[in-house]
């Protein structure tokens, strides 16, 4: 089945839209989580995710759908330090040590955040 026109580029299960990895999810479920807690409105929500797509458009985001989920996880991250529920900086600094933490976990391994990967750089 091709997919439907509003999600282009969107892996399929069926006719059901499914996340090509596990981060997708979490980045959905946590948008969906912060909006259920009341940090932002739906409303903001789309409206914070269509202007992120379009500054990608302009910027040569082709927009085939494969990244997504990468505008939405930067959505989410605008709106959480805008909010101020986080700022950018400490994004930042747990992004870094989340992927220094995946760099030295073997495949296949839960990935576990300790505090010396807060001082990888």
């Amino acid at each position: 089945m091709t997919n439907p026109a509003f999600l282009p580029g969107q892996p399929l299960a069926g006719d059901e839209p499914v996340f090509r990895e596990p981060w997708e999810a979490h980045a959905f479920a946590m948008a969906v989580s912060l909006h259920q807690r009341g940090l932002f409105t739906w409303a903001e929500w789309a409206a914070a995710l269509a202007a992120q797509i379009e500054r990608a458009q302009a910027g040569g985001d082709a927009d085939l759908g494969d990244t997504y989920y990468h505008h939405w996880l930067a959505t989410l991250e605008a709106l959480v330090a805008e909010k101020g529920a986080s700022s950018a900086d400490e994004l930042t600094r747990y992004r870094d040590a989340w992927d220094h933490a995946a760099d030295r976990t073997p495949h296949g391994q839960p990935i576990e955040l300790q505090p010396r990967d807060f001082g990888a750089a």
